[in-house]
C-alpha cells in the first residue's frame, strides 16, 4: 500500500516522524485535547496556514467525542431555555455536515414526538418546531409534519396507544461521533498539522510569564526513562481538553477564568427488532429529553444527565442509571424492554461551563474561550454539533499571540477526508463491488464509514505485504466489519491498541453482546502483525480488553457511582496509567 497516496495517513511510520518534529520544530499552535474540539481547532490553525500539533494523552476521540448520542441536531429544547443563537447556530453547523462537509458519514434521521396531551401540547410543540424549521432545521431534510394518533402509530407500531393521542415527525442529523472526530483529525493532519496520540503533557514550559510549549511524555514508552519525554515548543498552547481542562488549567499554574462541570450521560443499544418502528422517538422527561435513536442494525436509547466527580476516563454506568432509561422508554413501549434486551451501554461526560443552577441538563451549552494567560488559550462547554465553530473561535483567541496577521477560517469550505466523491461512488456500488468481489450492501456500508478512501481500504486485501483471502470476510463475532479494516486503522487512522479498533475505529464494543470479547483475538492477530508485537504484547492486550469488558458488565450492576467507578477501575488500563503532572 503507498502511503504517499493515503490523506492524513496516522501509522507507525508517521508516529515515528511525529516525535522528532515535535521534539525538533517550533509550532505556531499546539492543541492538547483529540476530541473533535481539540481536533477541529487543530483543523482550523492548519487551514489558516499555521505550523500546529495536537497532542492527546490517550486515544483520538476516547473521551466524550466517541460516547455521545451521536447526532448532529440544532437542540430542539433550547429553544424552551430561549437559546436561539446555539439552535440557529447549529442548524447551520448540521447543514454543513450533512451536505458538504461529511456526508459520507453524516445523515438525515427522523423522529416523532409523541403527544400525550389532547389540547395544549400540538400548538405548543409545534410552533416550536415550526421556529425550528424557520431558522434552518428544513433546508435539505423534509419540514416536521403532523400526525394523528393513527398516523404517529403508523410510523411507529410499537407504541402503546394510549401512549399517545397524536404526534409530529421530524427531522435532524446522525454521525458516528468517533469516527467522524477521526476524520476531522486526519485532515488537520493531510493540511500539515502532527498529530500524536498516547502522548501526555506533564508540564508546561514557561519563559518569564508567558507559556512557551508543553513537555510530553510518551505513554508508549514502555520504560519511561529519558527518552520517554519531550519539550514542544509553542507560540501559544490551546487547552482543549473537554473533562480534563480544569486540571490542564493548574497544571500550568495560571488561574482559570471559567471552570468545567462533567456531566455523565448513559446510553443503552438494543437490537433494531426490540422496537418496531420506522423512526426514531424523542421523548420528554423530567429532567432533560429522551432519544431512542435508529443506529443501523440497531437503536440507541439515552441519555442521563448526573452530575460526575470520580474518574474522569473511565466514566462508569450504574443499574440505577439503566433503570432510569428503561423506566422512561418502557413508559411508552407496547413490548418494554428487559435487561436482557441491552446488548451494549457506554457512558460519557459532558464538559458543561459551570453555574449556579444545581441541575447539569439547565446549563448553558454555550462555549466560552479565554486567554487565561500570555501564550495560552483555554475553550470548554459547547455540543458537538457545534466543534467547528468552537475551534474557530480557539484559534481567533490565540491569534494575540502570534506574529502578523493570520488568515481568517475557512473550515467551512474544507471537506473532511473520505468526502470528495461520495455521493458519486454511492451510485458506483455495484460495479465496485463486482470489481473486488464484495456485495453492494457491503460497498455501502464501508462508503458510510471510509466515503471515497474506500478504495484505500479495500486495496489493502490485494497488496501483497498484506495478503491474505480472510481480509474481505467478516471479523469473527461481527458481521458487519470487514478483517481489512482492522488492517487499515493500524495502517492509516493511528490505532495502537485493540481496544482502538474495538471501541473507536469500529462499534463493535457497544453493538454486540460479546462486546467485542469474540473477535479480540483475531483483531489482535492482525494489528500485532502491524505493530510488531511479541507472543506476550499480544496477550496482554486481549487480556486487558476482556478484563475492561468484564469490569464494565460488573459496573453496571453496582447501584451508585461510587460502587460502578470501584468495579470499572479494576480493570487494567491498556496504556499504563498516566504519570502524575507536574506544575
Amino acid at each position: 500500500m503507498n502511503g504517499e497516496t493515503v490523506a492524513g495517513r496516522l501509522g507507525p511510520a508517521e508516529r515515528a516522524e511525529n516525535f522528532r518534529r515535535l521534539a525538533e520544530e517550533t509550532f505556531d499552535v499546539v492543541v492538547i485535547g483529540a476530541g473533535v474540539v481539540g481536533a477541529g481547532a487543530a483543523l482550523d490553525a492548519a487551514t489558516r496556514g499555521l505550523s500546529v500539533a495536537m497532542i492527546e494523552a490517550r486515544d483520538i476521540s476516547s473521551g466524550t467525542s466517541s460516547r455521545s448520542s451521536k447526532l448532529f441536531h440544532g437542540g430542539l429544547r433550547y429553544l424552551e431555555m430561549f437559546e436561539f443563537g446555539l439552535v440557529r447556530e447549529a442548524l447551520r453547523e448540521r447543514e454543513l455536515m450533512l451536505t458538504k462537509l461529511c456526508p459520507h458519514l453524516a445523515k438525515p434521521v427522523s423522529f416523532l414526538y409523541p403527544l400525550s396531551k389532547s389540547v395544549v401540547e400540538r400548538p405548543y410543540v409545534g410552533a416550536g418546531l415550526m421556529m425550528y424549521d424557520t431558522m434552518g432545521g428544513a433546508r435539505s431534510v423534509p419540514r416536521h409534519k403532523h400526525l394523528t394518533r393513527a398516523g404517529a402509530l403508523r410510523l411507529v407500531p410499537g407504541l402503546r396507544r394510549d401512549a399517545l393521542v397524536g404526534g409530529i415527525r421530524y427531522y435532524d442529523g446522525q454521525v458516528d461521533d468517533a469516527r467522524h472526530t477521526l476524520a476531522v483529525a486526519r485532515t488537520a493532519a493531510a493540511y500539515g498539522a502532527v498529530v500524536q496520540s498516547s502522548a501526555q503533557v506533564v508540564s508546561f514550559i514557561k519563559e518569564a510569564d508567558r507559556v512557551a510549549g508543553v513537555r510530553i511524555r510518551d505513554v508508549e514508552n514502555a520504560d519511561g526513562g529519558p527518552a520517554a519525554t519531550i519539550d514542544v515548543k509553542a507560540r501559544v498552547v490551546i487547552n482543549a481538553a473537554g473533562v480534563w481542562t480544569d486540571e490542564l488549567q493548574r497544571l500550568s499554574g495560571g488561574r482559570g477564568r471559567f471552570k468545567v462541570r462533567a456531566s455523565k450521560g448513559v446510553h443503552l443499544v438494543v437490537a433494531r427488532d426490540k422496537i418496531t418502528s420506522e423512526s426514531g422517538i424523542i421523548l420528554k422527561t423530567e429532567k432533560s429529553v429522551l432519544f431512542v435513536i435508529p443506529w443501523k442494525a440497531h437503536w440507541i436509547i439515552g441519555t442521563t444527565d448526573t452530575d460526575w466527580n470520580l474518574d474522569l476516563a473511565h466514566p462508569a454506568a450504574t443499574r440505577k442509571d439503566i433503570d432510569y432509561i428503561l423506566g422512561h422508554v418502557n413508559s411508552v413501549l407496547a413490548v418494554p424492554l428487559t435487561h436482557d434486551d441491552i446488548e451494549g451501554v457506554y457512558a460519557g461526560l459532558r464538559p458543561l461551563l459551570a453555574g449556579e443552577s444545581e441541575q447539569s441538563s439547565k446549563l448553558s451549552r454555550e462555549h466560552a474561550v479565554a486567554r487565561v494567560a500570555p501564550g495560552l488559550v483555554s475553550i470548554a462547554g459547547g455540543k458537538y454539533t457545534t466543534y467547528r465553530v468552537m475551534g474557530a473561535d480557539a484559534v481567533d483567541a490565540a491569534a494575540e499571540d502570534l506574529p502578523g496577521r493570520i488568515a481568517p477560517s475557512c473550515t467551512e469550505n474544507v471537506p473532511l477526508v473520505g468526502a470528495e466523491g461520495y455521493q458519486a461512488l454511492v451510485n458506483q456500488a455495484d460495479r465496485i463491488g463486482a470489481r473486488y468481489g464484495v456485495h453492494p450492501y457491503r460497498v455501502r456500508h464501508l462508503l458510510d464509514r471510509y466515503g471515497s478512501e474506500l478504495f484505500a481500504v479495500l486495496d489493502l486485501a490485494l497488496d501483497p505485504e498484506h495478503a491474505d483471502p480472510q481480509l474481505l470476510t467478516a471479523i469473527p463475532g461481527a458481521p458487519e466489519y470487514l478483517q481489512v479494516e482492522i488492517l487499515y486503522a493500524t495502517l492509516v487512522e493511528g490505532a495502537l491498541h485493540v481496544e482502538d479498533v474495538l471501541a473507536r475505529r469500529t462499534r463493535i464494543s457497544i453493538e454486540y453482546a460479546h462486546r467485542g470479547t469474540e473477535s479480540v483475538e483475531r483483531v489482535a492477530d492482525l494489528m500485532g502483525g502491524v505493530l510488531g508485537w511479541s507472543a506476550e504484547q499480544r496477550a496482554h492486550e486481549v487480556a486487558s480488553y476482556v478484563a475492561r469488558v468484564e469490569a464494565e458488565r460488573l459496573s453496571q450492576t453496582e447501584p451508585d457511582d461510587q460502587a460502578a467507578d470501584q468495579a470499572r477501575l479494576e480493570a487494567p488500563e491498556v496504556r499504563g496509567r498516566l504519570v502524575s503532572p507536574v506544575a
